[in-house]
């Protein structure tokens, strides 16, 4: 049974319930002092304990998508399928040849996510679930990918669509992404009314290494997450989907750890994404636990370590041409002071404005609140239709 299936969920939920019965049950044995009754306490209690934690994580992981899978869970990274080999030069191959690398995916819990676009495509759009291979970095990825429904539309056949890379905070995925955060059933809302421009939107996890957080940096030695935000996945994207080539065309949206990789991919490569929202960011990356040795040792390690802090970047490198939106609250939020000095760093060329709350938490509710505006301000810094498809 798979990780997230309904019947593991089930199945540990009833042995759960009959481990409690079964130490209810037999409890009365057990009330002796001897060695024999306190063993037997002890092994009741810790095998009901131990079923209900299980029983309580797995639904939890069902709900959150944590993990999608037991290599996931148990740390196997995924790496991409010998196909990438048939890859030559710098472009994928065109759609549906061995080269494609954007591949369909199972529905990686898109199935069970709640408020998604129903109907014909050119009424309502689409949401597809797929895998996007790195030619660099050597990994697979599984994304969501929203199509507006006039990526349909015979009217807008040959322009090219600006895009949002949405990236979900650690240690979730993109199940998050659509169901928790809800972000394509709010923008397909606001493209209905005109609010938000068309735009292809792009739902991936931040870590490329499950379950390591490498907050999408190129680890020396380690996974190339960086390469693989940064070159693998726009290369991908604009061989698969009718989206724009430029900067312009392109934004990258997160909350949490996906709003700090927001923050480094645009600062440190700007004429890959023009905008950043990043909702709860941190403003700089460090080493944890759950990250492992981002950097490296040495001077080159220190070095590495300073360029992914991103107010000493604003204070001692050129601040690239690009916009930038960053939000917190007051109370709450434990980087509202990090934030009041990031934003007084800027300095022309980069702009940057902020969402700040009087009051909110790390959490969802928060994130929901500030998505539509985040998503209105996006819409005013990415360029559509960018250009258009050629005929051939």
């Amino acid at each position: 049974m798979g990780l997230t299936s309904r019947s593991l969920e089930y199945v540990m939920i009833t042995l759960a319930v009959a481990c409690a019965g079964l130490t209810l049950w037999l409890w009365p044995r057990f009330a002796g002092r001897g060695v024999r009754a306190w063993a037997g306490r002890l092994a009741a209690l810790v095998v009901t304990q131990c079923a209900i934690v299980v029983a309580l994580a797995l639904a939890v992981n069902s709900s959150f998508q944590f993990y999608g899978s037991w290599d996931e869970l148990l740390g196997e990274d995924d790496a991409a399928p010998a196909a990438l080999s048939h890859v030559q030069g710098g472009a994928a191959g065109p759609v549906g040849e061995a080269g494609d690398l954007v591949r369909p995916a199972p529905p990686q819990g898109l199935n069970s996510v709640h408020g998604l676009p129903s109907g014909p495509p050119a009424q309502a759009g689409k949401v597809e679930s797929v895998r996007i291979l790195g030619r660099r970095s050597q990994v697979a990825s599984p994304a969501y990918v929203y199509l507006p429904p006039q990526y349909f539309q015979r009217q807008y056949a040959r322009q090219r669509f600006p895009v949002i890379v949405a990236i979900s905070g650690y240690p979730g995925g993109s199940f998050l992404l659509a169901q928790h955060l809800r972000l394509p059933q709010t923008a397909g809302g606001l493209i209905r009314t005109g609010a938000l421009q068309p735009a292809v939107i792009v739902m991936v996890r931040p870590t490329i290494a499950p379950p390591r957080d490498t907050e999408c940096v190129g680890v020396p030695g380690g996974p190339q997450a960086e390469t693989y935000f940064a070159r693998d996945l726009p290369e991908a994207l604009r061989a698969h989907y009718r989206i724009g080539h430029d900067p312009s065309a392109w934004g990258v949206l997160g909350y949490s750890s996906g709003g700090t990789c927001a923050l480094q991919l645009t600062l440190r490569h700007p004429r890959v994404y023009s905008a950043a929202a990043a909702l709860s960011p941190d403003y700089r990356v460090v080493n944890d636990p759950t990250t492992g040795d981002l950097f490296g040792r040495g001077p080159a390690g220190e070095r590495r370590k300073r360029e992914h802090d991103v107010l000493w970047r604003l204070r001692h490198l050129p601040q690239p041409q690009v916009s930038v939106l960053v939000a917190s609250s007051r109370r709450g939020e434990s980087d509202y002071g990090a934030t009041r000095d990031f934003l007084a760093a800027v300095r022309p060329p980069m702009s940057a404005q902020s969402i700040i709350l009087d009051r909110g938490s790390h959490n969802f509710r928060t994130w929901r609140r500030e998505l539509p505006t985040a998503l209105r301000w996006m819409n005013g810094q990415l360029t559509f239709p960018q250009d258009v498809v050629r005929s051939r």
